[in-house]
Protein backbone atom coordinates (compact mmCIF):
# COMPACT_ATOMS: atom_id res chain seq x y z
CA UNK A 1 0.00 0.00 0.00
CA UNK A 2 1.12 3.60 -0.48
CA UNK A 3 3.22 5.04 2.28
CA UNK A 4 1.67 7.89 4.20
CA UNK A 5 4.12 10.66 4.95
CA UNK A 6 3.91 11.53 8.64
CA UNK A 7 6.20 13.09 11.22
CA UNK A 8 8.64 10.49 12.52
CA UNK A 9 8.32 9.27 16.09
CA UNK A 10 11.19 7.41 17.78
CA UNK A 11 10.41 3.70 18.03
CA UNK A 12 11.15 3.57 21.75
CA UNK A 13 8.29 6.01 22.43
CA UNK A 14 5.53 4.21 20.51
CA UNK A 15 2.95 2.83 22.94
CA UNK A 16 5.36 3.00 25.92
CA UNK A 17 5.17 6.69 26.54
CA UNK A 18 5.47 7.78 30.14
CA UNK A 19 2.58 9.28 32.03
CA UNK A 20 4.24 12.67 31.67
CA UNK A 21 4.42 12.35 27.90
CA UNK A 22 0.80 11.26 27.72
CA UNK A 23 -0.23 14.25 29.80
CA UNK A 24 1.81 16.54 27.56
CA UNK A 25 0.14 15.07 24.48
CA UNK A 26 -3.33 15.46 25.99
CA UNK A 27 -2.58 19.03 27.00
CA UNK A 28 -1.28 19.92 23.56
CA UNK A 29 -4.28 18.28 21.89
CA UNK A 30 -6.69 20.24 24.09
CA UNK A 31 -4.81 23.47 23.30
CA UNK A 32 -5.05 22.84 19.56
CA UNK A 33 -8.78 22.07 19.79
CA UNK A 34 -9.37 25.22 21.84
CA UNK A 35 -7.64 27.33 19.18
CA UNK A 36 -9.64 25.63 16.43
CA UNK A 37 -12.84 26.21 18.38
CA UNK A 38 -12.03 29.88 18.84
CA UNK A 39 -11.88 30.35 15.08
CA UNK A 40 -8.93 31.31 12.92
CA UNK A 41 -7.86 31.82 9.32
CA UNK A 42 -8.06 28.91 6.87
CA UNK A 43 -4.27 28.67 6.57
CA UNK A 44 -3.88 28.57 10.35
CA UNK A 45 -6.68 26.01 10.61
CA UNK A 46 -4.83 23.70 8.24
CA UNK A 47 -1.65 24.15 10.28
CA UNK A 48 -3.54 23.24 13.45
CA UNK A 49 -5.02 20.12 11.83
CA UNK A 50 -1.49 19.02 10.87
CA UNK A 51 -0.35 19.65 14.45
CA UNK A 52 -3.31 17.64 15.73
CA UNK A 53 -2.20 14.70 13.57
CA UNK A 54 1.46 15.01 14.55
CA UNK A 55 0.62 15.22 18.25
CA UNK A 56 -1.40 11.99 18.18
CA UNK A 57 0.69 9.83 15.83
CA UNK A 58 1.78 7.69 18.79
CA UNK A 59 -1.87 6.99 19.65
CA UNK A 60 -2.55 5.64 16.16
CA UNK A 61 0.59 3.50 16.20
CA UNK A 62 -0.28 2.16 19.64
CA UNK A 63 -3.73 1.11 18.38
CA UNK A 64 -2.16 -0.58 15.36
CA UNK A 65 0.21 -2.50 17.65
CA UNK A 66 -2.79 -4.08 19.40
CA UNK A 67 -3.56 -5.92 16.15
CA UNK A 68 -0.05 -7.27 15.52
CA UNK A 69 0.55 -10.98 14.90
CA UNK A 70 -2.85 -11.47 13.31
CA UNK A 71 -1.69 -12.09 9.76
CA UNK A 72 -1.01 -8.53 8.54
CA UNK A 73 2.37 -6.76 8.78
CA UNK A 74 2.61 -4.18 11.55
CA UNK A 75 3.94 -1.57 9.09
CA UNK A 76 0.77 -1.91 7.04
CA UNK A 77 -1.39 -1.68 10.15
CA UNK A 78 0.39 1.50 11.23
CA UNK A 79 -0.21 3.07 7.83
CA UNK A 80 -3.91 2.18 8.05
CA UNK A 81 -4.14 3.62 11.57
CA UNK A 82 -2.44 6.83 10.42
CA UNK A 83 -4.92 7.12 7.55
CA UNK A 84 -7.70 6.87 10.13
CA UNK A 85 -6.04 9.54 12.27
CA UNK A 86 -5.72 11.89 9.29
CA UNK A 87 -9.40 11.35 8.39
CA UNK A 88 -10.45 12.00 11.97
CA UNK A 89 -8.40 15.20 12.22
CA UNK A 90 -9.72 16.56 8.94
CA UNK A 91 -13.36 15.75 9.75
CA UNK A 92 -13.30 16.73 13.42
CA UNK A 93 -15.70 19.53 14.27
CA UNK A 94 -14.35 21.42 17.30
CA UNK A 95 -17.57 23.42 17.52
CA UNK A 96 -19.44 20.25 18.54
CA UNK A 97 -17.71 20.43 21.91
CA UNK A 98 -16.32 16.89 21.90
CA UNK A 99 -12.88 15.67 22.95
CA UNK A 100 -10.75 14.94 19.87
CA UNK A 101 -9.70 11.43 20.87
CA UNK A 102 -13.27 10.39 21.66
CA UNK A 103 -13.89 11.00 17.95
CA UNK A 104 -10.53 9.87 16.57
CA UNK A 105 -10.16 6.53 18.38
CA UNK A 106 -13.36 4.96 16.93
CA UNK A 107 -12.37 6.27 13.50
CA UNK A 108 -8.91 4.70 13.68
CA UNK A 109 -10.32 1.46 15.08
CA UNK A 110 -12.86 1.35 12.27
CA UNK A 111 -10.14 1.77 9.63
CA UNK A 112 -8.16 -1.08 11.15
CA UNK A 113 -11.17 -3.38 11.33
CA UNK A 114 -12.18 -2.54 7.77
CA UNK A 115 -8.63 -3.30 6.59
CA UNK A 116 -8.80 -6.71 8.26
CA UNK A 117 -12.22 -7.31 6.72
CA UNK A 118 -11.10 -6.36 3.23
CA UNK A 119 -7.49 -7.55 3.20
CA UNK A 120 -6.73 -9.81 6.10
CA UNK A 121 -9.07 -12.76 5.82
CA UNK A 122 -7.74 -15.23 3.28
CA UNK A 123 -10.74 -17.42 4.17
CA UNK A 124 -13.91 -15.36 4.47
CA UNK A 125 -15.44 -16.02 7.87
CA UNK A 126 -18.94 -14.64 8.61
CA UNK A 127 -18.88 -11.25 10.31
CA UNK A 128 -20.73 -12.58 13.37
CA UNK A 129 -17.95 -15.16 13.85
CA UNK A 130 -15.26 -12.48 13.51
CA UNK A 131 -17.04 -10.36 16.10
CA UNK A 132 -17.42 -13.33 18.42
CA UNK A 133 -13.69 -14.07 18.11
CA UNK A 134 -12.91 -10.51 19.21
CA UNK A 135 -15.24 -10.85 22.21
CA UNK A 136 -13.69 -14.21 23.09
CA UNK A 137 -10.18 -12.75 23.06
CA UNK A 138 -11.22 -10.04 25.52
CA UNK A 139 -13.06 -12.55 27.70
CA UNK A 140 -10.08 -14.91 27.77
CA UNK A 141 -7.83 -12.18 29.18
CA UNK A 142 -10.36 -11.38 31.91
CA UNK A 143 -11.06 -15.01 32.78
CA UNK A 144 -7.39 -16.01 32.81
CA UNK A 145 -6.80 -13.36 35.48
CA UNK A 146 -9.80 -14.58 37.49
CA UNK A 147 -9.30 -18.33 37.09
CA UNK A 148 -5.52 -18.45 36.98
CA UNK A 149 -5.58 -20.53 33.80
CA UNK A 150 -7.11 -20.90 30.35
CA UNK A 151 -10.93 -20.88 30.51
CA UNK A 152 -13.03 -23.64 28.98
CA UNK A 153 -15.47 -22.82 26.16
CA UNK A 154 -18.38 -23.27 28.57
CA UNK A 155 -16.85 -20.72 30.96
CA UNK A 156 -16.31 -18.25 28.11
CA UNK A 157 -19.90 -18.75 26.96
CA UNK A 158 -21.25 -18.15 30.46
CA UNK A 159 -19.09 -15.02 30.80
CA UNK A 160 -20.36 -13.62 27.49
CA UNK A 161 -23.94 -14.78 27.96
CA UNK A 162 -24.01 -16.77 24.70
CA UNK A 163 -24.49 -20.39 23.70
CA UNK A 164 -21.50 -22.73 23.94
CA UNK A 165 -21.97 -23.64 20.26
CA UNK A 166 -21.30 -20.03 19.26
CA UNK A 167 -18.02 -20.02 21.18
CA UNK A 168 -16.96 -23.39 19.75
CA UNK A 169 -17.74 -22.22 16.21
CA UNK A 170 -15.65 -19.06 16.64
CA UNK A 171 -12.75 -20.97 18.21
CA UNK A 172 -12.84 -23.49 15.36
CA UNK A 173 -12.55 -20.68 12.80
CA UNK A 174 -9.57 -19.10 14.57
CA UNK A 175 -6.47 -18.94 12.41
CA UNK A 176 -8.20 -18.14 9.14
CA UNK A 177 -5.88 -15.22 8.52
CA UNK A 178 -3.20 -17.68 7.37
CA UNK A 179 -4.72 -21.08 6.59
CA UNK A 180 -2.59 -24.08 5.75
CA UNK A 181 -1.70 -24.53 2.10
CA UNK A 182 -3.68 -27.12 0.16
CA UNK A 183 -0.33 -28.51 -0.93
CA UNK A 184 0.76 -29.20 2.64
CA UNK A 185 0.50 -32.62 4.23
CA UNK A 186 -2.49 -33.51 6.34
CA UNK A 187 -2.38 -35.89 9.27
CA UNK A 188 0.98 -37.58 9.65
CA UNK A 189 -0.72 -40.97 9.30
CA UNK A 190 -2.23 -39.99 5.94
CA UNK A 191 -0.58 -39.94 2.56
CA UNK A 192 -0.98 -37.09 0.12
CA UNK A 193 -1.82 -33.44 0.61
CA UNK A 194 -4.83 -31.68 2.12
CA UNK A 195 -6.11 -31.08 -1.41
CA UNK A 196 -6.22 -34.84 -1.97
CA UNK A 197 -8.95 -35.30 0.59
CA UNK A 198 -11.06 -32.40 -0.66
CA UNK A 199 -13.55 -32.64 -3.47
CA UNK A 200 -17.06 -32.37 -2.06
CA UNK A 201 -19.22 -29.32 -2.66
CA UNK A 202 -19.01 -26.76 0.14
CA UNK A 203 -22.52 -25.37 0.59
CA UNK A 204 -21.20 -22.59 2.81
CA UNK A 205 -19.78 -20.90 -0.29
CA UNK A 206 -23.36 -19.93 -1.15
CA UNK A 207 -23.12 -17.19 1.49
CA UNK A 208 -20.29 -15.52 -0.41
CA UNK A 209 -22.64 -13.94 -2.97
CA UNK A 210 -24.76 -12.43 -0.19
CA UNK A 211 -21.62 -11.04 1.45
CA UNK A 212 -20.50 -9.43 -1.81
CA UNK A 213 -23.95 -7.92 -2.43
CA UNK A 214 -24.06 -6.48 1.10
CA UNK A 215 -20.55 -5.03 0.82
CA UNK A 216 -21.55 -3.37 -2.45
CA UNK A 217 -24.68 -1.86 -0.86
CA UNK A 218 -22.72 -0.55 2.13
CA UNK A 219 -20.07 0.97 -0.16
CA UNK A 220 -22.75 3.25 -1.64
CA UNK A 221 -23.39 4.87 1.75
CA UNK A 222 -21.64 8.08 2.69
CA UNK A 223 -18.62 8.00 5.01
CA UNK A 224 -20.73 9.39 7.85
CA UNK A 225 -23.50 6.83 7.29
CA UNK A 226 -20.99 3.96 7.31
CA UNK A 227 -19.43 5.38 10.47
CA UNK A 228 -22.81 5.54 12.24
CA UNK A 229 -23.65 2.03 11.02
CA UNK A 230 -20.33 0.68 12.29
CA UNK A 231 -20.65 2.37 15.68
CA UNK A 232 -24.17 0.95 16.14
CA UNK A 233 -23.75 -2.61 14.94
CA UNK A 234 -20.02 -3.37 15.18
CA UNK A 235 -19.00 -1.35 18.23
CA UNK A 236 -22.50 -1.83 19.75
CA UNK A 237 -22.72 1.78 20.87
CA UNK A 238 -26.07 3.13 22.01
CA UNK A 239 -27.90 5.70 19.91
CA UNK A 240 -27.21 8.30 22.59
CA UNK A 241 -23.46 7.57 22.52
CA UNK A 242 -23.48 7.97 18.74
CA UNK A 243 -25.45 11.19 19.06
CA UNK A 244 -22.81 12.57 21.43
CA UNK A 245 -20.03 11.66 18.98
CA UNK A 246 -21.56 13.25 15.89
CA UNK A 247 -23.32 16.18 17.53
CA UNK A 248 -26.90 15.05 16.88
CA UNK A 249 -29.84 14.22 19.09
CA UNK A 250 -30.76 10.62 19.88
CA UNK A 251 -33.90 11.02 17.81
CA UNK A 252 -31.91 12.24 14.81
CA UNK A 253 -29.57 9.26 15.10
CA UNK A 254 -32.59 6.93 15.27
CA UNK A 255 -34.06 8.45 12.12
CA UNK A 256 -30.67 8.28 10.39
CA UNK A 257 -30.31 4.59 11.21
CA UNK A 258 -33.84 3.89 9.99
CA UNK A 259 -33.05 5.65 6.71
CA UNK A 260 -29.74 3.79 6.30
CA UNK A 261 -31.30 0.38 6.95
CA UNK A 262 -34.14 1.22 4.58
CA UNK A 263 -31.64 2.03 1.82
CA UNK A 264 -29.77 -1.20 2.45
CA UNK A 265 -32.97 -3.25 2.34
CA UNK A 266 -33.95 -1.54 -0.90
CA UNK A 267 -30.53 -2.13 -2.47
CA UNK A 268 -30.46 -5.77 -1.40
CA UNK A 269 -33.95 -6.39 -2.79
CA UNK A 270 -33.01 -5.13 -6.24
CA UNK A 271 -32.18 -7.84 -8.77
CA UNK A 272 -28.45 -7.96 -9.60
CA UNK A 273 -27.48 -6.22 -12.83
CA UNK A 274 -25.77 -8.13 -15.59
CA UNK A 275 -22.00 -7.78 -15.69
Amino acid sequence: MDTLTTPSVPAHLGDRRTAGEREKRASRTASIVDELRAGTSESRRLELVDELIETNVAVARSMAARYRNRGIDLDDLEQVALVGLVKAARRFDPAAGHDFLSYAVPTVRGELRRHFRDSGWMVRVPRRVQQMQARIRDAQHELEALLGGSPRPSEIAAHLGVEVDEVVEALAADGCFRPASLDSRGDEQERGTIADVLGHEDRELATLEAKLVLDNAVSRLSDRERLILRWRFEDERTQQEIADLVGLTQAQVSRTLTRILGRLRSDLSEPPTAA
